[in-house]
């Protein structure tokens, strides 16, 4: 990964940039930089950023802090509703036209890295689930356990049967949900052509990733996960089960700590779960399932289990579920950040449909950079890189 020179001169009128880099790398604070310049509007491509009242566990924005610094797509939807990627996909070209109307670059910025491949290397036309359909497969998936939807897939589905993991929720949900409304595999709908928003012949993309020192970002992660503690990511999931209709398997709700917290309020058998709109065996049961599907436990696991049998105060028992809910929530952290890691070189490899395989090749070796249907890819392994490249 190199340093390149600065992109700010050559940035046009129809120019689209990203910001890509992983949590707690510092990204929002230079995208709060570079919109004190008034060049730039700031789209959000964060899916947890999304929801409304959800604002400790994500790293929200103040409201100060969007008063002065706005960003579309943040508190868009309640924690209960879906936004699949292809609305994200549908609002960011609105939003982008709008910018260039306005006569600011969008800048785009987030560590939603699936986000980020369907706008630069494309989406598949698969289309979205209908309410009813949505609807029919959870409650069939309540009644018989994700095990009936896999097995139902192997015969409808072979190929994303194979491709699935037996214990992964979401897909398998969304694949059987795909083929009830079309009677097309969803790895048929994937199979074909992908058109991506960067491919627009009118606009010039430009696609920048960090990528940090994984030992300097794990140390910012824990300082982070800290102050989320400090300043009540508990009391704010409790407050989001007192005010909606959740249940356990609802995205907003896979978000990495929030699912922590969860669990922890359902080991300390927290009284929210009593209230009416919730459906408390759901989120005993889902725990339960993550549990029994766990091929490895903390050491926290075993000694929560052994106290939980010993005649202790529930005081040194929640004490103990507190402690294991934080060290879960850090190595789930971690682990997200690994995986954009792996995304963001996904987005450094992206092919380049202009050239040769092997001028590629040179133009990646060599400078790190190419450009791919009119997309100029740059990976750095600093905040600061990035920003002189950018001002």
């Amino acid at each position: 990964m190199r340093q390149s020179s600065g992109l700010s001169n050559d940035l046009t009128d129809n120019s689209v940039v990203c910001l890509m880099a992983p949590t707690a790398s510092g990204k929002t604070a230079l995208a709060y930089e570079l919109y004190d310049t008034g060049r730039y509007e700031l789209i959000s491509v964060d899916s947890a950023l999304i929801y409304r009242d959800m604002n400790i566990g994500t790293a929200k924005p103040t409201a100060a802090e969007l008063a002065r610094y706005p960003h579309h797509l943040v508190d868009i939807v309640d924690p209960m509703q879906s936004y699949s990627v292809a609305e994200f996909v549908d609002d960011v070209a609105q939003l982008i036209d709008n910018c260039h109307q306005n006569g600011k670059i969008p800048l785009l910025v987030g560590g939603t890295m699936m986000y980020y491949m369907a706008l630069l290397d494309g989406l598949s036309p698969v289309p979205d689930s209908d309410n009813d359909i949505r609807t029919r497969v959870e409650q069939w998936r309540q009644d018989e356990g994700i095990g009936a939807l896999y097995e139902y897939l192997g015969k409808v589905d072979p190929a994303s049967h194979k491709r699935l993991n037996a214990t992964d929720t979401q897909r398998i949900t969304r694949a059987v949900e795909v083929y009830l409304q079309t009677n097309i595999p969803i790895s048929d709908w994937q199979g074909q052509p992908k058109q991506a928003l960067a491919q627009n012949p009118n606009q010039q993309w430009y696609a920048l990733g960090v990528m940090p020192d994984r030992p300097w970002l794990h140390e910012r992660i824990e300082q982070r996960l800290d102050i989320m503690w400090n300043d009540g990511l508990v009391a704010e999931v409790i407050d989001l089960l007192h005010k909606y209709p959740l249940t356990p398997n609802l995205p907003s709700m896979r978000c990495v700590g929030y699912r922590q917290v969860l669990e922890y309020l359902v080991q300390i058998e927290h009284p929210v779960f009593e209230q009416p709109h919730l459906d408390k065996a759901l989120f005993y049961d889902a725990f339960k399932t993550d549990k029994d599907t766990t091929h490895k436990q903390t050491k926290t696991d075993n000694a929560l289990q052994t106290l939980s049998q010993a005649s202790i105060s529930d005081v040194q028992i929640e004490a103990l579920a507190c402690q294991q809910m934080q060290n879960k929530a850090l190595y789930a952290t971690r682990q997200l950040a690994k995986r954009q890691y792996t995304w963001l070189r996904k987005v450094s490899q992206l092919p380049d449909a202009s050239v040769n395989s092997s001028i590629k090749a040179n133009l990646v070796d060599d400078q790190n950079a190419l450009i791919n249907r009119g997309m100029k890819v740059e990976m750095f392994t600093a905040m600061a890189q990035a920003k002189d490249y950018l001002q």
